[in-house]
Order: C-alpha cells, then sequence, then structure tokens
C-alpha cells in the first residue's frame, strides 16, 4: 500500500515539470505546392502532426510522462521536415516517399493511437507518387 502511495505521489509531481506543457502551434508561413488536393489530404492526415505547426494535441499530450515523449516527437518531426515552413524546405523532404514506402513513417508507435493515420496501400501508393511529383529537385534546395 505504501508503495502505490509513493508511486501515485510521484505520478502527481511530474506532472508539474513544465516541459511538454506547452501546445502552442507556431504560425504556418508557406506549405507547399501539393500536385493534388488528395496528396495535400493524406499529407495532412499521415503527416502533420509531427511535421507541421497544424498539431493536433491528443489528451494525452497533457499527461507527464507521455507529454514529454509527443513534445519531444512534434519538436524533432518539425525540425527535420516542417510543411509549415516550406520557405526553408528540411534536407529530408526528398526523402518522404522512400520513408512510407519502407514504412518508417509514419512510426509504428503512432499509428495505434491515431488511425486516421494508418493507410491503406493504396493510399501509400497514391501518397508517394503525389509526394514525388510535389517535392520535385526545385523544392529540395534548402533556403539560403
Amino acid at each position: 500500500m505504501k508503495a502505490l502511495l509513493w508511486i501515485a505521489a510521484g505520478f502527481l509531481a511530474i506532472q508539474l515539470i513544465p516541459f511538454g506543457h506547452s501546445h502552442a502551434n507556431p504560425a504556418v508561413a508557406k506549405e507547399p505546392a501539393w500536385d493534388s488536393a488528395r496528396t495535400g489530404d493524406l499529407m495532412r492526415r499521415a503527416c502533420y502532426d509531427c511535421h507541421s505547426n497544424r498539431t493536433v494535441w491528443p489528451w494525452y499530450s497533457n499527461v507527464a510522462p507521455v507529454s514529454w515523449l509527443v513534445a519531444h516527437n512534434v519538436s524533432d518531426g518539425r525540425r527535420h521536415l516542417n510543411f509549415s515552413e516550406w520557405e526553408r524546405p528540411g534536407r529530408h523532404a526528398k526523402d518522404v516517399a522512400e520513408q512510407i514506402r519502407e514504412g518508417e513513417m509514419a512510426p509504428w508507435y503512432y499509428r495505434p493511437m491515431h488511425p486516421e493515420a494508418r493507410l491503406t496501400d493504396e493510399e501509400k501508393q497514391a501518397l508517394m507518387a503525389g509526394a514525388e511529383k510535389s517535392l520535385g529537385p526545385q523544392d529540395m534546395e534548402p533556403a539560403h
């Protein structure tokens, strides 16, 4: 019983740690010109929570220690590739289709809590084709 009280007290105490509490989304500066409305819709559905400034913060992103993981993943995702700051595309833009093809995106741990990000094989094919068309070589060079 005493151990449960210590665990509960520890859980409550970590809620006071501020990391992961801020759910502010920065302004959207510029997004890619998607080759079709469908590509844009699929990207928003499957990628934007971590790779844009349009993150939808789920309820569990308010509960530590899960909030820490969510905040870290969003920060890391935006740092690698942010579709809302396309005036300075990330160096990983050219890898989008390949990462979808190889099952690296969306990550396995993200999909169970985000069923909208689970794409059918046909949707994955459409997203990869659209990404290759939309994120062509002219968009790959970082702004100087």
